[in-house]
Parts: C-alpha cells; sequence; structure tokens
C-alpha cells in the first residue's frame, strides 16, 4: 500500500464515530460502524467477483448512501473508480467506458437501459459484471444482474486485510466536461486526493460536528472532494439524489445541515425558493463553499441574508488539479477593501490565496508589454493529476513540464500573494494588437442590473484582428431596446448605448469594450456541467452577422 490511502478515514470513522449518524438519504440512517463495515463487506464482495488492483470500476447513478460506499470501497481493494456523469447522453458515456475499459459496470435504476445496451454490445467485453444500486428485478426484468447490497450482505463482516492501491497510486479517474470534443480521463493519486481533503478542512474548517449536504454530484471532482474531505473529518452526509431547491432548503431545515457546496446557478435557486416560499433564513448553515464561477454582488448579498450565519468561501480549481487551488472569504469586507486597493492595477476577478501545498506562479506573457504582470497560471504539488488516462494506462500530458502543471487560464498574483483571474487562454481575445479576456468583460456587464447573463467571444475583423461580441440576456422586468426603438423613458431599460456608458462608468478599458451587441433570449448553450459552449454561441452569431444594436 502507498504512504496514503483514501479509505484510511475508515478507521478514524470507527473510533470517534462508531455510535453516531454519519450518512443519511430519506428514511436511511446509518451509524459510523455500519457504514465502515458496509464500505469494507462491499470491498470483499468485489474482490471475490475477480476485480484487481488496477481494474476500473465505472458508476454512474444520482447521489446516495451506496455511491459513497463505492467510492472508498472500489480503491479500497486497489481498483480504480471512475464515476460517469448521470447527465451524459447514453452515447457520451459509452466514449467514456471505451476510453477507460472498466472490468465492471455498477448503476442505478435511472440508468438500466445503460446496462441493458452494454450487455448487448460487442464492444464492451471487457465488462466481466454489472451491479445495480436498488432491486435489480425493477430495474432489470430479465437480466442477470446482481444488487450492490446483495453483495454486500453476502460479505458482511468479511474484511480484506488492508486497502491495497493501483499502479501509480491512480485512486480515481475524473471526467472533464470538455466544452468541445470528447472529455478527458483525468487520472487523480489517493495522495492528491488526501491533500486535497486536508486543504478543505483546514481552509474551510469541515469537523466531526458538521453536518454536510450532498448539493453536487458525485461524478463531479467538487462534490468526490469535499465528500472525502467530510469523512476524513468525520462529520455526517445528507444525501439527496439531486439537487433541486426544495428539496435542499427541506433538508437544511430538518437536519440541521452546518455546511454544502455551490456553484452560482444552486445559489441563484436556492435564494429563488426562499423567496417564494417566504423563508427568512437557515441559520444551522455556517460555512459555504463557492465553485464553478464567482458569485454576483446580488446572489452574495441574498447568501448572506439567508444564511446568516455562514462563512462564504470561493474556490478556483480544475479536475486536473483535483478540485481547489486557492480560497477567498467573500462575505466580509477584506474583498471590498482588496478590490477598492488594486481597482488601477492589471484587473480579473480575484480568486484568493493557495491552498496549503499547492504552489502557484505565473509563466508571464513578456509579448504584452501593458499587462506585464499576466501570463500563464502554472501549479505544481502533490494536488496535480498523476495525468490523462488512455489504453488502460497513464498518458504524459503535455500541460505538464518540469512538474509544473498549466491550469489554462490567464492571471497575477499581487503584492499580498492572491491570485487574480483572467481567462482561459484559448478564449484569449486579440483587439487591435490587445490581450482581452471575455471573463473581465462579463463581470463588467453582469454587474448592470439589467443584465442576468453575458456571454462575450471575438468574431474575425479585417481591421481590429478580432472584434468584440457579446450576448445578453436580461432580467424579468427589463426591456431590451434596439437603436432604432422608441424609448420608452421607464427606467427599465438595457441597450448598446446603455451598456456601453455602464463599462465607462465601470472603468473598463475602450478597447475592451465590445463592439457588437445581441440580445439573447432563451438560454445559452451549455456542457454537463454548467459551461458555456462559447464556440457553439459564436457559430451560431457568425451566421447571422446583422447585430441588433452594434456600435
Amino acid at each position: 500500500m502507498a504512504s496514503g490511502h483514501i479509505a484510511q478515514c475508515l478507521g478514524g470513522i470507527l473510533a470517534r464515530r462508531a455510535g453516531a449518524t454519519v450518512a443519511v438519504s430519506g428514511d436511511l440512517r446509518l451509524n459510523g460502524a455500519h457504514f465502515v463495515d458496509g464500505v469494507r463487506s462491499l470491498a470483499a464482495g468485489l474482490l471475490e467477483r475477480g476485480v484487481r488492483p488496477g481494474d476500473v470500476v465505472a458508476v454512474v447513478g444520482f447521489n446516495s448512501i451506496e455511491y459513497m460506499e463505492l467510492l472508498l470501497a472500489v480503491p479500497y481493494i486497489g481498483a480504480i473508480v471512475a464515476p460517469l456523469n448521470h447527465r451524459w447522453s447514453f452515447e457520451e458515456a459509452a466514449q467514456a467506458l471505451e476510453l477507460v475499459r472498466p472490468s465492471a459496470f455498477i448503476f442505478d435504476g435511472a440508468y438500466s437501459s445503460w446496462a441493458l445496451r452494454l450487455t448487448e454490445s460487442k464492444s464492451f467485453s471487457s465488462i466481466g459484471f454489472y451491479l445495480t444500486v436498488g432491486d435489480p428485478a425493477s430495474t432489470c426484468q430479465g437480466a442477470n444482474f446482481v444488487s450492490v447490497d446483495h453483495i454486500r450482505r453476502s460479505w458482511r463482516g468479511t474484511t480484506v486485510t488492508e486497502p491495497m492501491s493501483a499502479p501509480r497510486d491512480v485512486a480515481l479517474i475524473c471526467f472533464t466536461s470538455g466544452t468541445t470534443g470528447q472529455p478527458k480521463g483525468v487520472a487523480i493519486s489517493h495522495t492528491s486526493l488526501i491533500v486535497q481533503s486536508l486543504a478543505k478542512i483546514a481552509v474551510v474548517g469541515y469537523g466531526e460536528d458538521d453536518v454536510y449536504l450532498h448539493t453536487a454530484p458525485l461524478c463531479h471532482i467538487g462534490g468526490i472532494s469535499s465528500c472525502l474531505a467530510t469523512l476524513m473529518a468525520g462529520g455526517c452526509h445528507v444525501l439527496i439524489p439531486k439537487f433541486d431547491a426544495k428539496s435542499a432548503i427541506k433538508a437544511i431545515q430538518e437536519h440541521k445541515v452546518t455546511c454544502f457546496i455551490t456553484v452560482p446557478a444552486i445559489m441563484a435557486d436556492l435564494l429563488s425558493y426562499a423567496r417564494k416560499d417566504k423563508i427568512s433564513g437557515c441559520g444551522s448553515v455556517t460555512k459555504i463553499l463557492n465553485g464553478g464561477g464567482g458569485l454576483s454582488d446580488e446572489l452574495i448579498n441574498g447568501a448572506s441574508h439567508l444564511f446568516f450565519n455562514a462563512a462564504i468561501i470561493s474556490a478556483y480549481g480544475m479536475t486536473e488539479a483535483c478540485s481547489s487551488l486557492t480560497f477567498m472569504p467573500i462575505n466580509n469586507p477584506e474583498l471590498q477593501e482588496t478590490k477598492n486597493q488594486l481597482s488601477n492595477q492589471s484587473g480579473g476577478v480575484c480568486v484568493g490565496k493557495p491552498a496549503p501545498h499547492v504552489e502557484i506562479r505565473i509563466d508571464r506573457d513578456e509579448s504584452n508589454s501593458s499587462s506585464s504582470l499576466m501570463g500563464k497560471i502554472l501549479t505544481r504539488g502533490l494536488h496535480t493529476m498523476v495525468g490523462y488516462w488512455g489504453n488502460n494506462t497513464v498518458d504524459t500530458s503535455e500541460s505538464v513540464r518540469n512538474g509544473w502543471l498549466d491550469t489554462g487560464d490567464t492571471g497575477w498574483i499581487d503584492r499580498t500573494g492572491k491570485l487574480w483571474l483572467m481567462g482561459r487562454q484559448k478564449g484569449r481575445i486579440k483587439s487591435g494588437g490587445e490581450n482581452v479576456y471575455p471573463e473581465e468583460v462579463e463581470l463588467v456587464l453582469s454587474q448592470h442590473p439589467g443584465v442576468a447573463k453575458a456571454v462575450v467571444f471575438g468574431v474575425p475583423d479585417s481591421r481590429l484582428g478580432e472584434k468584440i461580441v457579446s450576448c445578453v440576456s436580461i432580467k424579468d422586468g427589463w426591456r431590451w431596446v434596439d437603436a432604432t426603438a422608441e424609448h420608452q423613458g421607464e427606467g427599465k431599460e438595457v441597450s448598446a448605448h446603455i451598456l456601453q456608458e455602464h463599462c465607462r462608468i465601470k472603468n473598463l478599458s475602450r478597447f475592451k469594450v465590445p463592439r457588437l451587441y445581441y440580445h439573447w433570449s432563451r438560454p445559452f448553450p451549455v456542457t454537463t456541467t454548467g459551461k458555456i459552449r462559447r464556440e457553439e454561441l459564436k457559430a451560431e452569431v457568425l451566421t447571422c452577422m446583422q447585430p441588433r444594436s452594434s456600435l
């Protein structure tokens, strides 16, 4: 066994929380002793059925106690767990399965059709057996499938002597969302997962008195890493199959939840439901970790009122770095002071300071003299991925050189050590010889009270190289006004000229201000993890280059 193993948390749970509730899902409650026995029994059963160190076990389903047990039971015997995104189509899942060639496929009832199609396909002969979460008779009639519960009961009380490790310490293959093309399988080690868990315990403050609500799916690195951090800390887990605001608020109130993680869309849904249902506050919540993009001032203010006892911390990270790289408290005066002090410098979004044991440096872009502080964001440490999975091996990645992982993002570090994020390297716009980062412009546009969301990108331009375009969706109660439309003078209007003036007031450099604006009245195209498909949006705009409003 390697020096560290994620299943070592079981010993701590057994020692400190044997009689205490550590997992809740619906009417099911497990204490620490039952949870640990379930994991070890499941590990013994998987080993008996032929799963060996280095084998890949694919899992798909909604959040459940069984899913959480599998995240430990599979690596316990040295196998590698590969969670599939439950929002994928079968065709997308099949691409991922072809990449990892699993020896076992575990699924819940919602994905029984996937299992049946896999058994009928000659392309997945590597799958030796199938396990279902729940009753196989009710999910796959006529199929010779066995339930996870049957395996667990059959091997109850049996323990694999010591946790084992796969070659190169790989515990998990986590798929990146990928804005274009096939998602990549990121191979993550036990060591990386442990380092990330310890960072979250140190910075966020997870402890054994916490009650953690699983708002994020266990197929994403954010959900997995916070789950493991809470397991290491010895807290209690409350699982709902998938997020919806009503179920989440109910769980918070019923179980006195103290912590959860969020992304802007989740927070917006929680606040909207709370307003609709006249919920004045959720005082049990003391810590909220936000990822997947910054919270707007409106969301921060709303969250601070609804979760009035909570410290809200925003994290910046990526799957290849095993989740969070930096952390930033966002509902305290320090953030505003930092913004005010540095507003005349290079700009961007402040994402805080690196987590413990995380190194970050800037590979400066010397070609752009006007932004000499800026460059590629690189990171080094035990938290970085082993590599990308391919052909049953871990490929050496071009994104890792001399131990430094290129995050694909651009930013700068201020004199206090805080990282400022400018945007994606690949999304950078070159307009009139100047570098423009879409995220910076989007942040300014989203601060207009009538703007719900703005997406910025560049389109070819014979004079500038690229011309900056913004697609804007507006909030309910606001009216988009074209250049030719009559103004009603009611004050709840948004137009290209209004947004141009807004950018000027916010001190956005003139070369960064969009020249074309499109009023976007339908949902933006997104990936399964909610990231905007900029190239798809750009392609659609290019087909109709007659803008509704232009400058």
